[in-house]
């Protein structure tokens, strides 16, 4: 359980290193904001031309007669719009850092060196281009993941009692672990720790993970929320990386010291 409040700390401590590196907040911003305006378009589509697409989709039902056919295809125009907004939270955090790899990287890099003792900061050394198709590869396999957990989720909340009480907490936790993955990811990848051995990592803390993830996951789930936390997020999830790589961090004026290193370097992982 002291994991789980080590993990929303550093939530909280990212929030308050960008809100003291204002420049870095507002560039953090960019990202988080083009892919809000890309979703809010798609969900809108999809809320105006998703009936057409479920008559579509349906054409034995259009001899049914009324109310059952409006009925039918009312509610699977509901469950299509639901799982799209399912899938938009799931997926937002990894759209977002895929746009945005060069302000992320650039943020979490001077996060490492502004806690750093020696002021210095990981460095991958491999060139742009190739930072974005191994961030894109590895997010796609994150996303499916995702996808799946998510469509289990969405079908077992119709399971009555259980899918509105169970099913939604539990699946706050499995978005925040996603979350979690893709937020570290950016710091982790500098460090060239592989995705197969960062989920290991990751595995290996869940309740630190859980701890940052989850809240995380349910403020995402209030709209437009997740592009103002997306900097600060990202800023928490490296110094998060720092103790789950065992590395010393330089604490600040007025924080609260982490609990301690997890001490899972590369080599140990």
């Amino acid at each position: 359980m002291r994991d789980l409040g080590t993990g929303f700390r550093y939530l909280l401590r990212g929030q308050r290193w960008v809100a003291r590196h204002g420049k870095q907040y507002g560039f953090g911003l960019i990202p988080g904001l083009i892919t809000m305006v890309l979703y809010v378009a798609a969900l809108v589509g999809l809320a105006l031309w998703g009936e057409d697409f479920v008559s579509w989709s349906t054409p034995f039902a259009d001899d049914w007669s009324s109310p059952w056919q409006g009925l039918f295809r009312g509610f699977l125009t509901a469950v299509l719009f639901a799982l799209g907004l399912l899938l938009s939270v799931i997926t937002f955090t990894a759209v977002t850092l895929l746009i945005g790899q060069p302000f992320y990287e650039n943020l979490s890099e001077k996060v490492d060196r502004d806690v750093s003792p020696d002021g210095t900061a990981p460095e991958s050394g491999l060139p742009l281009w190739r930072e974005l198709w191994i961030s894109g590869r590895d997010s796609l396999r994150i996303v499916l993941r995702a996808a799946l957990w998510g469509v289990l989720l969405f079908a077992l909340g119709f399971i009555p009692v259980v899918g509105q009480t169970a099913v939604p907490v539990i699946g706050v936790f499995v978005t925040g672990f996603f979350l979690t993955e893709e937020l570290t990811a950016v710091a982790l990848q500098r460090r060239r720790v592989e995705l197969r051995d960062r989920l290991t990592v990751l595995r290996s803390r869940k309740t630190l993970i859980w701890g940052f993830g989850a809240p995380l996951a349910a403020a995402f789930l209030v709209p437009f929320v997740a592009v103002f936390l997306m900097p600060g997020a990202v800023a928490g999830a490296t110094l998060m990386a720092r103790e789950l790589m065992g590395e010393e961090t330089q604490e600040k004026e007025g924080e609260v010291p982490s609990a301690g290193s997890g001490n899972l370097s590369p080599s140990g992982v």
